[in-house]
């Protein structure tokens, strides 16, 4: 990746912005769900208002709308809705305003749909019949089964960077458990193409072999 880690930062803090307060918040009071989905080239809602983020750009309609430079709030005008998160739900998010200027670096963008992407496949192939679900709060695409949390974050608090994680609902030990929720691989020691699903076997193998259930 040829792209510094401030502007990666920016990025994915500007991006983590828009999916809170334009797609998932205005999707919450239309639709009633602030689930969002990884598409092709980025990420959107899935109930109205049908939008989503494509490379660097907002997609409403027929409407392609350039993020870098512009706020939440002047995105939403020019998708015809009104921009505002959904505080009540959860605490944290991305720490944008409404009218805090986006920086969204095309190198950057391409790096976290390239991240997110991944994750998505590698997900779909572990559990096909659970669909993956970027989430607004954490910005990571993840999906549950058998009471273990699966997924991609693009970094936070705990790493900054972007990792693979596996979070079993009850804590598990072991030394392939290295982190405080569970178990976390940063994405860059997983560049093969079957990495991430080899991540997730195991977790779930590693899971299941320690689980507090069948003590």
């Amino acid at each position: 990746m040829d792209v510094d880690r401030q502007t990666l930062d920016t990025a994915r803090r500007s991006l983590h912005g828009v999916a809170e307060l334009v797609l998932a918040g205005p999707q919450y009071r239309q639709s009633g769900t602030i689930r969002l989905r990884i598409l092709q080239g980025g990420f959107g809602t899935v109930q109205d208002p049908h939008l989503r983020v494509n490379g660097t750009e907002l997609v409403a309609g027929e409407r392609e709308i350039p993020l870098n430079g512009t706020t939440c709030r002047e995105l939403a005008a020019a998708a015809g809705i009104d921009a505002g998160g959904v505080e009540d739900l959860y605490e944290g998010g991305s720490g944008v305003e409404l009218d805090d200027t986006l920086g969204v670096d095309a190198q950057a963008a391409q790096y976290i749909e390239e991240c997110f992407h991944r994750g998505h496949e590698a997900l779909s192939r572990f559990a096909p019949n659970s669909m993956p679900v970027l989430w607004p709060e954490h910005f990571d695409v993840g999906i549950s089964l058998d009471e273990v949390n699966y997924g991609i974050s693009l970094g936070d608090d705990y790493l900054d960077e972007p990792y693979a994680y596996a979070g079993p609902w009850k804590p598990r030990h072991g030394s392939f458990w290295n982190a405080p929720f569970g178990a976390a691989r940063p994405m860059r020691l997983l560049p093969e193409p079957t990495a991430l699903h080899d991540f997730y076997v195991e977790a779930k193998d590693q899971a299941a072999a320690d689980n507090p259930h069948h003590s």
